[in-house]
């Protein structure tokens, strides 16, 4: 919204609608496998009450929203942000890695909201980068931020979230709203080649989220062993696929791991070039964290970098893991509350 419209937009509004906006509200980042909920009492004060609930457990998003408030004793506030894994245009809201799906504008008359704002997660994740501590952040690439500059995102889970922010011009940003986990993933070698040939067959597109997933992860580690003619396949989920890899208990998760990263170096180094994100790139999500050392030990930042002239300049873009304990598209969520003036 842009300022003037703001202002007119906070001048209709009476007195009771004022107050309500000061109030608490509810906060919820929704992905494909678990929903996480906060409290925030007021539009400044601390994020609190944060549950987090297996999305599989609810039946649909009205239920675990229930059982939250349930849960905290609280009932239902004015107001209300949803980040959620999913593109977000129109009233009619269907995930892609989960099968929830729900109305707006139902929920927000089930709730009696006063005001309910429904934004993609990585969206809201990217409003709160320039809230994120240090210690929120390792870096793991590049040099120092380049002021004023286009920042990437993105961050693999149950898919792969890809965001940005864009300076605004006049010190404040703009979050970009895109589905850029769904692009066409490319090869640089040929063990990489054979694995996206494997993707393809089985699900048509070898998009980027096909591989840099938590699915993706578990796919590359069956697409090798096909590959290589395992006789006895092992079937791992992601977790398994990271702890037998971190253990060096199987060759193939190790080498899983490795493609997989590299995979995602490919991907964010292209944002980067994209976005001009001299600013920086912030890698999101619950995998790379849990890789620790293997993430640095990994071609993640060969691949990044590897773009014959451009090389020095994505080798001088800084890159970050964020590793909040606390989700911080739960941030967002409130900041984009603030966005619309409430």
């Amino acid at each position: 919204m842009a300022a003037r419209e703001q202002v007119e937009s906070m001048g209709s509004m009476t007195a009771a609608h004022l107050e309500a906006a000061k109030g608490p509200r509810l906060l919820a980042d929704i992905g494909g496998t678990n929903a996480r909920f906060a409290w925030q009492c007021h539009p400044s004060a601390p994020i609190g009450d944060a549950l987090t609930l297996p999305c599989a457990a609810h039946p649909t998003l009205v239920d675990a929203m229930g059982h939250y408030l349930d849960s905290v004793g609280r009932p239902a506030p004015s107001h209300c942000a949803i980040a959620i894994a999913n593109p977000v245009s129109g009233d009619q809201v269907r995930m892609t890695n989960h099968h929830w799906s729900f109305s707006i504008r139902a929920l927000q008359a089930h709730f009696g909201f006063e005001v309910l704002r429904v934004l993609n997660d990585f969206t809201a994740l990217a409003l709160a980068i320039p809230t994120l501590m240090p210690a929120e952040l390792r870096q793991v690439a590049g040099g120092q931020p380049a002021a004023s500059s286009a920042i990437g995102l993105l961050g693999p889970g149950t898919g792969l979230g890809v965001s940005g922010l864009l300076p605004d011009g006049w010190g404040g940003w703009v979050p970009l709203q895109g589905e850029g986990g769904h692009v066409t993933l490319s090869a640089s070698t040929a063990r990489e080649h054979a694995v996206l040939q494997w993707l393809q067959t089985r699900y048509r597109h070898p998009s980027a989220e096909r591989a840099v997933c938590g699915q993706g992860l578990s796919d590359i580690h069956g697409a090798l062993q096909e590959l290589d003619g395992v006789l006895h396949r092992v079937e791992r989920d992601p977790a398994q696929v990271v702890a037998a890899a971190l253990a060096r208990a199987d060759p193939r998760a190790c080498e899983a791991v490795d493609l997989f990263c590299g995979f995602l170096g490919t991907v964010a180094g292209n944002l980067a070039l994209t976005l001009g994100a001299r600013g920086g790139v912030y890698i999101g999500g619950g995998i790379v964290p849990r890789l620790g050392d293997a993430f640095d030990r990994s071609p993640f930042q060969q691949r990044f970098e590897s773009r014959g002239r451009f090389t020095p300049y994505l080798a001088a873009i800084p890159v970050y893991v964020i590793r909040a304990e606390l989700s911080p598209a739960l941030r967002g969520a409130s900041l984009a509350l603030a966005l619309d003036g409430v």
